[in-house]
């Protein structure tokens, strides 16, 4: 074979000299889509924010104190793994190994289909990393909002969501650059022309005299063909008007927005939130948003590991509001001391259960 031989792509005449290309999900890939992000002004660090953490804090907190039932080996620390990935990337990959599942960095899929069939994972280790190859049956694979496009890729909140989250970096960057660079209290005192070393005198004379009466003398002198200006010894502040550009406005918005992506109500962050607002704040994320995730996680989960599994996040984040669950307990007893002087079989109370959906 010549030396050419080895870089002409001839797949039909030489089977061995055919090339091989990563799939979309792949470590080129990610490098791919970072160096576009960096080139196009995207650089995606809205997920460094405070509000996107404390988001991904609840979604962790609630998977990480989920019912999981029909899967031992799904333990408490992997769903709080699986939370922040799906928060973040939108996909969790976990290699079942023997007994325990691994967390995986990094991962390539083959597909057929639309569904995957093996994996090539990238599994992280304390001195670096190793690659293993494993059968779609020995991967658990939560995907997040699949597009019809790639069904066996999932999409991050933020990445559903462009705009704002560069609207929230956008806003955090400049106050930050503000707060950092900006002469934030400072002011400019008119004096009279004198020597630098005089001034940086002056200057010095000013620090620390609060509550003191300094005399000094006046501008109002006549040099140069006319007066100085008539304001005389009035300071002018150089602390930059932010309520003119509505930088907190639009910082409000942002955030309330990136809130409303990850499920979580904004007047859960508001200061004036009551017990009630965050009760319902609760309920809204656990019903409207991860209830309907886990049972997408418990779909894959009994479809890989062989027993139904089954998780619930609506009894662990449900409020514990004492005088409520203290009526609550009392109206279900006294209903059903009603309902065995009424004859009623236990067939029927339970089908009456079910229309209220307090059924198992």
């Amino acid at each position: 074979m010549g030396i050419m031989d080895i870089f002409r792509r001839r797949t039909s005449e030489r089977p061995d000299l055919s090339e091989t290309r990563s799939s979309a999900t792949g470590y080129t890939s990610a490098i791919l889509a970072a160096r576009e992000q960096w080139i196009s002004g995207q650089r995606g660090v809205a997920e460094l924010s405070a509000t996107v953490q404390s988001c991904i804090s609840l979604w962790e907190g609630a998977l990480a104190a989920a019912d999981v039932s029909g899967a031992d080996m799904l333990d408490r620390r992997d769903m709080a793994i699986a939370a922040r990935g799906l928060a973040l990337r939108g996909e969790a990959v976990f290699l079942i190994d023997g007994e325990r599942l691994t967390p995986c960095t990094d991962w390539d899929v083959a597909t057929r289909g639309g569904r995957p069939r093996a994996y090539r994972v990238t599994v992280a280790e304390a001195g670096g990393s190793f690659i293993e190859t494993a059968l779609a049956g020995e991967v658990l694979h939560f995907r997040l909002a699949s597009d019809a496009s790639a069904p066996w890729t999932g999409q991050s909140p933020l990445s559903r969501a462009r705009l704002t989250a560069g609207l929230l970096e956008a806003v955090e960057e400049v106050l930050s650059e503000v707060y950092r660079l900006a002469p934030i209290g400072s002011q400019v005192v008119p004096f009279p022309e004198s020597p630098e070393t005089d001034m940086a005198a002056l200057g010095r004379d000013f620090r620390g005299r609060r509550g003191r009466v300094l005399l000094r003398e006046s501008v109002n002198v006549a040099a140069a063909g006319g007066p100085a200006p008539a304001q005389d010894w009035r300071p002018q502040g150089l602390s930059p008007d932010l309520e003119r550009s509505m930088t907190r406005e639009s910082l409000d918005q942002a955030r309330n927005a990136v809130c409303g992506v990850y499920g979580v109500l904004p007047a859960l962050m508001s200061d004036s939130a009551q017990g009630p607002l965050v009760r319902e704040a609760q309920r809204h994320l656990a019903g409207w948003c991860l209830q309907p995730m886990v049972m997408q996680m418990a779909e894959e989960c009994s479809e890989k590991l062989g027993s139904t599994v089954q998780i619930d996040v609506m009894r662990p984040m449900q409020a514990f509001d004492v005088g409520g669950k203290t009526r609550a307990v009392g109206a279900y007893i006294e209903a059903m001391a009603k309902a065995r002087e009424a004859g009623l079989s236990p067939a029927e109370v339970g089908e009456a259960l079910r229309v209220v959906d307090w059924h198992e």
